[in-house]
Order: structure tokens, then sequence, then C-alpha cells
């Protein structure tokens, strides 16, 4: 188990019944990296993969 798995549990466990759109989770996303500049990058990097995830979806077409 990687040391990020028990926030990602903790996610699911407090807030997994919740319904959100993914804008709600940008804005969420943007107020994290301007409350913590120094995670700029993984941010980034994540906001790309959720957004990327059915490129490889299209490429099998």
């Amino acid at each position: 188990m990687y040391f990020t798995d028990r926030g990602i549990e903790e996610l699911a466990s407090r807030r997994g019944d919740e319904q959100v759109t993914l804008e709600w989770v940008a804005d969420q996303l943007r107020t994290f990296v301007d409350l913590h500049p120094d995670f700029e990058v993984p941010v980034e990097r994540l906001a790309t993969w959720l957004a990327r995830l059915d490129d490889d979806l299209d490429d099998d077409e």
C-alpha cells in the first residue's frame, strides 16, 4: 500500500456517497494549488491524466 492510499481511502469513506461535477473538482484542485504551490506539477499531471483517460479508447477505434 502506498502512503497516498490512506488519503484516497479517507476520501472514499468520507465523501464517497457525494456526487460532484468535474468543474467542482477542477475548482478544488485550483484552490489546493493556490494554497500549496509546491504541488503544482503533480496536480497538473493528475488533471491531465484524468482529462485524457478516454484517449486510449479513441486510438483503438
